[in-house]
């Protein structure tokens, strides 16, 4: 039993052993596909790592909102509020809807008539809806790298897979024969250039997709507030 495990680990140390010796002789261009598919891997951590937490406190923060806006009944204390939230997106898109109405009813007149109403309640609309437009962008941000490498990375992978072949198929040629010796290092290389690219892309991938169902959830979330808002603003200064 003890044998098989002495074997056993100084297979594991070979192996280990033979993918770096593999990779330090490896040709420049697969050297070239490792160093490309490793900087994409280290980024997208960061990426995944930064979004998760300013989406995560975008979250709670426009939940501390939503508790302050419904349990006030002052906009003007909402709106100091929404200063001490800058990360929650609905804070922002009422910001904008107060600004606007606090222009607007700054210079109306009890004599409006229901045009001129009309319209100052589209110019808050537009006001709403330029926020939100805002605040999904900043939402989106960076997450567009990591569904390029989720769809990338494969691909450069593959090419290193592909030139790895290449130069079996080239050792043959100028040995002679097939045998293992011959063919091994370059199938080696393309082995290690495909998993390396897996690696970068399946994170990538998979943190991509989670972080579109939580902005999907904030929009939703914008839309609900901007017409909860826009019904506040038409009972209460618009009659």
């Amino acid at each position: 039993m003890e044998s098989i495990l002495v074997n056993l680990v100084t297979l594991a140390g070979d192996e280990e052993v033979s993918i770096v010796g593999l990779i330090a002789k490896a040709s420049p261009i697969v050297k070239g596909v490792l160093v490309v598919l490793v900087l994409l891997s280290l980024f997208s951590w960061y990426v995944i790592v930064y979004k998760w937490l300013s989406i995560r406190r975008a979250q709670k923060e426009s939940q501390l909102f939503l508790e302050t806006f419904w349990q006030s009944k002052r906009l003007d204390e909402i709106y100091q509020t929404s200063q001490a939230l800058q990360r929650s997106p609905i804070s922002q898109i009422f910001r904008a809807g107060y600004v606007e109405l606090s222009k607007l009813r700054g210079g109306a007149s009890p004599t409006d008539t229901m045009r001129e109403q009309l319209g100052d309640i589209e110019n808050i609309t537009r006001a709403l809806r330029r926020a939100q437009n805002n605040e999904v962008v900043h939402l989106e941000s960076m997450t567009q790298f990591l569904a390029t490498t989720a769809s990338a990375a494969p691909f450069v992978g593959l090419f290193g897979t592909v030139w790895g072949i290449m130069n079996s198929f080239i050792n043959i040629a100028h040995e002679g024969n097939a045998t293992l010796p011959t063919v091994a290092p370059g199938i080696a290389e393309a082995l290690v250039a495909t998993a390396i690219g897996l690696v970068a892309a399946i994170p990538a991938v998979a943190a991509y997709n989670f972080f579109i169902n939580r902005i999907r959830v904030l929009v939703t979330d914008m839309e609900n507030f901007g017409h909860d808002f826009l019904n506040i603003v038409k009972r209460h200064f618009f009659k």
